[in-house]
């Protein structure tokens, strides 16, 4: 109910099951699932490997309670576009439908926060450098970003800026390969 008013959103289908999930997105081919982990039968993380595997040009978005690494980590290997809490604001919620819908990766900032902890020990970085830094590894212009997160093009350069002096890189290349590697970003 709270995105079937939303504008540039059309809800095409309501699974009550995992396996019921699957099979409306073979037969209705949307082009975002948004997913819950908990789910009778088979759950939703299975569930969204194979409407991945299956379904090309459908992306996942898991919306769960479940914040336990666990849960993360078997999303991101079944290969979700994104993994957000069910405490989001119904705002972001459609936001997040939107940006998967256009290509991006979105994850709750705290999941971000954690896989970066993960990958060099401390986050050296901000949560929104950590937020430019996945819109860059997912490709967009400054502009974009900045239009992303409602500040300035000069802002969002600071941003890169001072992210590229912490990570001791210089060419943004290098960057999106750190990023990757560290667990600070992830493409699919």
């Amino acid at each position: 109910m709270v995105i079937e008013d939303e504008i540039g959103i059309t809800v095409v289908g309501e699974a009550g099951d995992g396996a019921q999930a699957v099979q409306m997105a073979r037969d209705l081919k949307p082009a975002v699932v948004l997913m819950d982990c908990s789910l009778v039968g088979m759950d939703g993380i299975l569930a969204a490997r194979e409407i991945i595997r299956s379904c090309t040009g459908t992306a996942v978005l898991i919306c769960s309670m479940h914040s336990e690494d666990s849960w993360v980590r078997r999303a991101i290997e079944a290969g979700v576009r994104g993994y957000i809490f069910k405490s989001v604001v119904d705002l972001e919620l459609a936001s997040a439908i939107k940006r998967v819908a256009a290509g991006e990766l979105v994850f709750d900032p705290q999941i971000v926060e954690q896989r970066a902890r993960e990958g060099n020990g401390k986050c050296e970085l901000s949560p929104r450098e950590l937020g430019v830094l996945q819109a860059i590894v997912d490709g967009k212009s400054n502009r974009e970003i900045a239009t992303h997160f409602d500040r300035s093009i000069n802002t969002i350069a600071v941003h890169r800026a001072n992210i590229m002096r912490t990570l001791g890189i210089n060419k943004t290349a290098n960057l999106v390969v750190y990023a990757i590697r560290n667990g600070l970003a992830r493409i699919v």
